[in-house]
């Protein structure tokens, strides 16, 4: 069995890492590349830096801040926020980045997602979604949750992975930042049919929610934000938690 990941999160706006819940009530908790560091010392396996307005204003990812963090870490990085095009993704990746991730802009354009793969490589490429239930359809949405689409979650999971995406984040906004837990029968149907890793975003609250979205919901990796940000639980703690519960991590 290949080791779960634990994956913080740091969403940017105006250079600075903020949290919210369900994507609004935004608060500021820090500089991103002291944070970044500090996560990387402690034990993640991985860092997510994600730009939640660069899409909804119309601004490309600050690529100077993406130095920044290239600098200061040792482990891989994944940047989303604003990438449109190749280009875009190309000077990401040109300044220290491992990974992009793109959501509005692949939901628009679909074949963005062959583009990156052909151009990088697959293992270049995540495909992030945000989806939130409607009337019991789970659907796309786009702009940081702002805009549904006509995207269903499941059936445009399958179609990124099928255009060539290395990997999916899947944000439950019906959990995202409320703390009880992450979408786990949700996470179960994705990673059933899908060959690719799954990284789970939204609803971590408590170690035994990492415990459960690698055993009920099969994740490949949990993502939070929020309890990391704060110091609710540290990695360390959580990875010997998950060991003592059989979990193979990192």
């Amino acid at each position: 069995m290949l080791a779960k990941r634990i994956i913080p999160c740091l969403d940017i706006k105006d250079g600075q890492t903020v949290k919210g819940i369900n994507f609004v009530n935004i608060k500021s908790v820090g500089d991103p590349v002291e944070l970044g560091a500090l996560y990387a010392e402690q034990g993640a396996d991985e860092l997510v830096f994600l730009d939640i307005t660069a899409t909804h204003e119309g601004r490309k990812t600050f690529v100077e801040l993406v130095k920044r963090i290239a600098r200061e870490l040792n482990i891989p990085f994944t940047v989303g926020g604003g990438i449109s095009e190749l280009r875009d993704a190309d000077a990401l990746l040109c300044a220290g980045a491992d990974k992009i991730s793109i959501n509005s802009s692949a939901v628009r354009n679909p074949n963005l997602i062959d583009e990156m793969a052909q151009h990088f490589g697959s293992q270049f490429v995540v495909t992030a979604i945000d989806a939130k239930n409607y009337d019991g359809v789970w659907t796309v949405t786009v702009n940081g949750g702002r805009i549904p689409t006509d995207r269903e979650l499941f059936s445009w999971a399958k179609e990124a992975e099928n255009r060539g995406a290395g990997e999916i984040l899947f944000t439950s906004m019906d959990h995202d930042g409320t703390k009880n837990g992450f979408a786990n029968v949700e996470l179960a149907r994705m990673t059933g049919m899908l060959k690719i890793p799954v990284i789970a975003s939204g609803g971590a609250g408590s170690m035994q929610h990492f415990r459960d979205v690698f055993t009920l919901g099969n994740a490949d990796a949990g993502l939070a934000a929020s309890i990391f940000h704060y110091r609710e639980i540290s990695i360390p703690d959580l990875k010997t938690y998950l060991r003592n519960n059989g979990i193979t991590v990192r």
